[in-house]
């Protein structure tokens, strides 16, 4: 498994264990409609940045990884960061401009 692959694994698991104790009802709905994952770009960390604050402003779950800086960034660099679940027209209005990766 790629280091991206783990690092994604990691923030959609950070927003799954905070929603499941916050909205529970959400989390199973989400389960059982096939739990949507999609990746996409972003075109720097600063975006990340700007992205978890506007989903975080619709009142999404984000949660973002800091990347260690064993292998090709700097410790501490955000490289992933993981928006819902949530409802589609919330999650559009933060990452619709966003190019699949």
């Amino acid at each position: 498994m790629t280091p991206g692959k783990i690092s994604a694994q990691h923030a959609t698991l950070a927003c799954y264990k905070t929603l499941a104790k916050r909205n529970p009802q959400l989390v199973k709905h989400w389960e059982r409609t096939g739990q949507a994952k999609i990746a996409l770009k972003a075109t720097s960390e600063k975006q990340l940045a700007e992205l978890e604050t506007v989903a975080k402003r619709l009142h999404l779950c984000a949660r973002s990884v800091q990347d260690r800086g064993l292998t090709q960034v700097e410790p501490g660099t955000r490289t992933v960061l993981a928006i819902g679940p949530g409802p589609v027209e919330l999650v559009n209005r933060v990452t619709g401009k966003l190019r699949l990766l």
